[in-house]
């Protein structure tokens, strides 16, 4: 008899939690109806290159499988808009990382050319919510890691004509300009300080133009360096909490505070090693980021930035971009209220990016800024340095190589 009263018992419960389940589903559902979920980061294009060497017209987006991010999943997913990394690494630096990054760049728009009925390219925050009224992906670029504008304003501006709407200061690598979050684990060496002064003036220009400062990658000195010197808000597109993940890709909890009087936000990173500090993660570690983050700072901070095919390891139950409803139904389980999850969702940055626009018509009458970076800060064998007055330490760079020129033919002669 007892057993009998088990087994029932057992069943209403499993019932009664597939119900509570399939009811939050559909309240996550009928928010991502009426509120477009903007995601911070995604590497999609990057697979382009990797996979295919962005040869799109071998690729169909709808029948793509071995990536985190299809269209089917998109739509499934109830992704309205979605910041593309225009991504290269870090090996690029001081070769061809200004080329590779605007091939990058290309690939974004023709995505966007090839599937007009699903993307729409979008480069303002009145650009996400016309595009979310069209019921299409709202594409926009951010350049992933300062070594792509190779310490050049002109091309910045370049970068910020071309679409581009948000550049991370730094990847894992360190610039002429800043320092990467690599050096808060001792792996590399401090160079900067955290910015230099040419750092800063990249700062003041991406003020100037409107483009949004990331600061995921970077050091926790370029953190706070930056949060002391930017007129407009700034935004972590793909960081979670360092306090439930001690990873120095992650946001420690001052700077949260930092960033909540800067007006700023943080869009929560998937990759479990970012999640847990391990190699597994459930969606459940996600939203205790989701739950910290909104403790220490408030939900007005906090956004979605899953780096979804960035990285090699994604939680249980968040396997790709599909699973967005469950992370949100997840909050909604922990007594998030509607308008924290529409904050989170895309309220919060939408304001931070109408913030930074608003920045940027005001600086209007400001003059661009053309004062290089010093020769001496970037000279290298593949730079030249046309323009610069003082050139004498690259002449005796020039010499040496005249020099091993006339080694290597009298070697060849004896």
């Amino acid at each position: 008899m007892m057993d009998w009263v088990k087994t029932v018992c057992l069943v209403l419960w499993a019932f009664t939690f597939s119900s509570v389940a399939d009811y939050l589903k559909e309240q996550a559902l009928k928010l991502m109806a009426d509120t477009p979920l903007i995601d911070g980061h995604n590497d999609l294009p990057w697979q382009m290159r990797s996979l295919f060497n962005n040869q799109l017209n071998t690729v169909d987006l709808y029948k793509l499988n071995t990536t985190h991010t299809n269209i089917p999943k998109i739509k499934e997913g109830r992704l309205s808009a979605q910041f593309w990394a225009a991504y290269v690494p870090c090996d690029t630096q001081y070769k061809d990382a200004v080329r590779q990054t605007l091939e990058q760049i290309d690939v974004i728009h023709r995505m966007c050319h090839e599937y007009p009925e699903v993307f729409k390219f979008a480069a303002s925050s009145q650009d996400i919510l016309d595009t979310f009224e069209q019921n299409k992906t709202a594409s926009l670029i951010g350049v992933e890691g300062g070594h792509s504008i190779d310490s050049s304003l002109g091309t910045l501006r370049t970068m910020y004509q071309l679409g581009v709407r948000y550049l991370t200061i730094t990847h894992s690598c360190n610039t002429p300009w800043a320092d990467n979050w690599l050096v808060d684990t001792g792996s590399e060496p401090e160079v900067h300080g955290g910015l230099s002064e040419f750092g800063k003036q990249v700062i003041w220009e991406m003020n100037r133009i409107g483009m949004l400062i990331d600061l995921s990658h970077v050091s926790e000195k370029v953190m706070n360096q930056v949060l002391d010197i930017s007129k407009a808000p700034v935004i972590f597109s793909h960081s979670s909490a360092y306090s439930i993940c001690n990873h120095k890709r992650n946001v420690p909890d001052d700077v949260l505070m930092r960033v909540k009087e800067k007006r700023g936000i943080v869009m929560v990173n998937f990759y479990n090693d970012y999640v847990t500090c391990k190699q597994t993660a459930d969606i459940s570690d996600v939203a205790d980021h989701f739950d910290h983050i909104k403790k220490v700072a408030g939900s007005s901070i906090i956004g979605f930035g899953g780096d979804y095919d960035g990285v090699p390891r994604v939680p249980d139950g968040l396997e790709d971009v599909s699973k967005y409803p469950d992370l949100v139904a997840e909050l909604l389980r922990r007594k998030w209220s509607e308008d924290e999850i529409r904050d989170a969702l895309g309220r919060n940055l939408l304001r931070v990016f109408s913030e930074v626009e608003e920045v940027r018509d005001h600086l209007n009458g400001t003059k661009p800024d053309d004062i290089p970076i010093p020769l001496k800060e970037v000279q290298n064998p593949c730079r030249t340095d046309f323009g610069y007055q003082d050139t004498s330490s690259s002449t005796c760079i020039k010499s040496f190589y005249q020099l091993v020129l006339v080694l290597t033919l009298l070697n060849k002669l004896l």
